[in-house]
């Protein structure tokens, strides 16, 4: 294979490795961050955050791991069972720990001797924000910020797709006309603020990568509603750039289950968008090169934390 016909995910992993941005490890898509990529990735949460917070959003923050009731309330396991991550424990006695490590130093599978622990790997932000908001929204719709840890099992050696990555979302709850209003006017609004930024990007409209036969449905029908948009850019491969934004209006899929509604009794609709803070920094280092120092300064400025 010559540099030219090189894939170009892995061909811009290396480079971030060689630049010591991102530190491998035994697991694909499982990075360390060195100082300076979290120093970027630390200015994109800022700038999220002042815009949530300029729009009066509330913040809030949640742990990495989310209760499985809440989880299975969701519907996420009904539409991404492949990306879903579940916490198991060791609950035995000393006899069960002895047959653990037995089947652990003789190089076998020791998970099955685990039981599930109650918790799943939180594959998206807001999920442990929607059980909060149990009750009667504002005649203007509610609206919080809040960052945090996601996992989704996609292992893959494009640098895009971590298997742990961090987001910022942006979220509110109210009419279906404040929530559609919501998410159009911050398809503009992203666009303007990642465009400020020095990228390249523009929206599309996207779908989720639901499973299966009936997944494909689901996509179709999220595409031809035009439920959710994404931003994207340049991040590996020029001729295919990368969603680093989204921007979704759920319907009443989370105010039904979770019993959020409006002043006149209706379910609410949802809405959200999404800063993936790994994306945009990793777009960024595309953009304007590998070396921070090197940037224009009145982009370092912006992006101080």
């Amino acid at each position: 294979m010559t540099v030219t016909d090189r894939d170009p995910y892995v061909a811009f992993r290396d480079e971030l490795v060689a630049a010591g941005l991102l530190l491998p490890t035994d697991a694909e898509g499982i990075y360390g961050r060195s100082g300076t990529f979290e120093r970027v990735v630390a200015g994109v949460d800022a700038l999220a955050a002042r815009l949530g917070e300029t729009d009066g959003a509330a913040h809030r923050c949640f742990p990495p791991v989310e209760p499985r009731t809440v989880f299975e309330r969701t519907g996420y396991l009904r539409s991404f069972p492949d990306l879903t991550g579940a916490v198991v424990t060791f609950v035995g006695d000393d006899r069960a720990h002895a047959r653990l490590l037995a089947t652990a130093d003789a190089g076998d599978d020791w998970c099955h001797h685990l039981t599930p622990a109650g918790v799943v790997l939180c594959p998206a932000v807001c999920h442990q924000l929607y059980p909060t908001m149990a009750g009667t929204v504002p005649d203007d719709g509610a609206l919080f910020h809040l960052q945090g840890w996601c996992f989704r099992h996609e292992p893959s050696p494009d640098p895009a797709r971590m298997q742990a990555f961090r987001m910022h979302e942006i979220v509110t709850a109210g009419t279906p006309e404040q929530a559609v209003a919501f998410r159009d006017r911050w398809v503009d609004r992203g666009l303007d603020v990642l465009r400020s930024l020095g990228l390249e990007v523009e929206a599309v409209v996207a779908n989720d990568p639901f499973f299966g036969r009936v997944g494909q449905m689901l996509a179709a029908n999220q595409r031809e509603e035009a439920l959710k948009y994404e931003l994207v850019a340049e991040v590996a491969d020029a001729t295919k750039p990368t969603a680093i934004f989204s921007a979704n209006y759920h319907q009443d899929h989370f105010g039904a289950p979770f019993g959020i509604t409006t002043p006149d009794g209706a379910v609410a609709h949802s809405a959200c968008v999404g800063f993936g803070l790994e994306r945009i920094t990793l777009a960024l280092f595309r953009r304007h090169g590998l070396d921070l120092d090197r940037w224009p300064a009145e982009l370092r400025a912006r992006l101080a934390p």
